[in-house]
């Protein structure tokens, strides 16, 4: 398990929790910079060319957070560094940070989420606990977001035979439902885990959501849907699996119940049929299908780093004017920037962070990037 010395880890947690700097943004940033330190002493000059400033997260609450979780016993979990979890870390919207209680164990090994209609039928619910039982006992942790009905179901039947990992939408002292409140302190006590992006004291509001449901799907091998409306988060979820490279189940339903209308359409689209433990084992891989198109979060060295190379202002420099003629409002892939431009790729990536602190350009997922209006305005 990796060390993160203690004023680092402050440095990330800050960093992560500062309004402006999103995952992408916080993983060029310790790219360019090696520590996190080191990137906080960076962001008033990138403020400057921002044209607006970067309100930093106050040590104190930081440092107030770690804390609490540590009262808790709770713990933070660094992308990068273990145990954070390796299919999750591949995500290019990664969380910087996670909160986490229970036993960094239920981490490891292969996991698959189940994940369903919150009005579940009571076969459903059933089906959701015996699967997911089933699975368990075959040494998988199974994954799902805590909410009512399906997810509920699934952390009990896993809870049977072994491993849960439960995530949640809020922060780690904001259970929701109110009711499973219960059952994310037995999740964390019998050696399972409860993940949280969130900082403590997070509502749990509907934006939030989306979010926790990419954590499910990214933390998994494959996403079994059970009972989900044609409109429904847990159609999210799949949809959110398939473009990480995840294999897809989906339970029939009766075509009469309109929460099974969602998870049947899955396997007319061909999603994997799952009536048993079985269905899901033969199609489960041994990892995602597509490749990461990124490097992930770099790890801790434990030296100091290299002093950048700080170039220009972005709006003074020659070298960015000619990456900014490359590029227009429709998003453009970095790899082909790179290769129209006659620059070092170390060095069109440091234009475009600070571009993107600029306010001048955005960087998007598929490694893609476009300008802002800002930027055609002259910025």
């Amino acid at each position: 398990m990796a060390f993160l010395p203690p004023a680092e880890a402050l440095a990330r947690l800050r960093l992560a929790r500062t309004d402006g700097i999103g995952p992408l943004t916080f993983r060029r940033l310790l790219e360019r910079h090696g520590h996190a330190a080191a990137a906080l002493a960076a962001l008033p000059r990138l403020a400057a060319r921002r044209g607006a400033p970067f309100v930093l997260h106050p040590e104190a609450d930081a440092r107030r957070e770690m804390e609490t979780l540590h009262r808790m016993g709770a713990r933070l979990l660094f992308a990068g560094l273990p145990p954070y979890p390796p299919l999750l870390g591949m995500q290019e919207d990664a969380p910087p940070v996670l909160a986490m209680l229970g036993d960094p164990a239920a981490l490891a090994p292969r996991a698959v989420a189940l994940v369903g209609a919150r009005n579940a039928s009571a076969a459903g619910r059933r089906m959701a606990e015996d699967l997911a039982e089933a699975l368990a006992a075959e040494g998988l942790s199974v994954v799902s977001g805590l909410a009512r009905g399906i997810d509920a179901a699934a952390h009990l039947g896993a809870l049977r035979k072994g491993r849960t990992i439960a995530c949640v939408a809020g922060g780690l002292d904001q259970p929701y439902p109110p009711e499973n409140a219960a059952l994310q302190a037995r999740i964390a006590a019998e050696g399972g885990a409860v993940l949280a992006e969130a900082p403590l004291g997070t509502a749990p509001l509907a934006r939030h959501f989306p979010r926790r449901n990419r954590i499910v799907a990214a933390v998994s091998l494959g996403v079994v849907v059970i009972e989900a409306a044609l409109r429904s988060g847990s159609l999210i979820t799949a949809r959110m699996a398939l473009e990480g490279g995840r294999e897809l189940f989906a339970v029939p339903g009766s075509p009469l119940d309109p929460r099974a209308r969602g998870s049947n359409d899955l396997i007319r689209q061909g999603a994997h049929l799952a009536e048993s433990a079985e269905d899901v084992l033969l199609h489960l891989p041994e990892a995602p299908r597509a490749a990461p198109l990124f490097s992930p979060a770099p790890a801790w060295s434990g030296s100091e780093p290299a002093r950048p190379v700080v170039p220009q202002s972005p709006g003074d420099s020659a070298n960015a004017s000619e990456v900014i003629d490359m590029l227009g409002t429709s998003p453009i892939a970095v790899d082909e920037v790179m290769r129209r431009c006659h620059l070092s790729p170390s060095a069109i990536q440091a234009i475009l962070l600070d571009l993107e602190l600029a306010g001048r350009v955005e960087l998007l997922p598929g490694n893609r990037v476009a300008l802002t209006g800002r930027a055609q305005d002259g910025g």
